[in-house]
């Protein structure tokens, strides 16, 4: 298992490498060579910055306000399991800052924070499009609906038992 993670890993950085080699002074190729940085390291690393900001003729000052302004971009890496906070109107009114609580007293983090051990990061989402679910989170891509401090905990568990299995297999 953990050899397919490292080819994936060098797949996803010679990638990159190859977009930065075929955009290379093409107007407009900034955006897509963050997203491919990212995609590649799951973050955007300050020497990946230089690096662009040099390649395309950018000073690295407003790269930096560009991927602070776009919240796809990160800066630090993300924990195994991601979680999405939805904040939208209907989240907030029927219960997202509970959705935060929970999580922030069972994992002790907040928005933008990774545990210590680098397994749970959380992110706050303008909206995951399920207002009729309200209030709603993400874990990895799986949606969580109506709710409550158990189904949180319970959400939490289910993603903790993935993360065991893919460890042990």
């Amino acid at each position: 298992m953990a050899e397919t993670n490292v080819l994936d890993e060098k797949k996803g950085i010679l990638d990159f490498k190859i977009d930065l080699i075929n955009k290379k002074h093409q107007n407009g190729a900034l955006i897509p060579l963050l997203q491919s940085a990212q995609n590649s390291y799951g973050f955007i690393p300050e020497k990946i910055i230089y690096y662009i900001s040099e390649l395309v003729n950018v000073p690295a000052a407003e790269i930096y306000g560009i991927i602070t302004f776009y919240s796809q971009f990160r800066l630090k890496p993300v924990g195994k399991n991601l979680i999405k906070i939805c904040e939208g109107t209907a989240c907030h009114v029927n219960g997202a800052k509970m959705v935060l609580s929970v999580l922030q007293n069972e994992l002790g983090i907040s928005i933008g924070e990774t545990t210590d051990d680098g397994n749970y990061s959380i992110v706050s989402v303008a909206c995951l499009g399920c207002c009729s679910l309200a209030p709603v989170m993400m874990i990895n891509g799986e949606t969580f609906g109506n709710l409550n401090p158990e189904k949180i905990k319970k959400a939490i568990r289910k993603s903790l038992c993935k993360e065991k299995i893919i460890i042990e297999i």
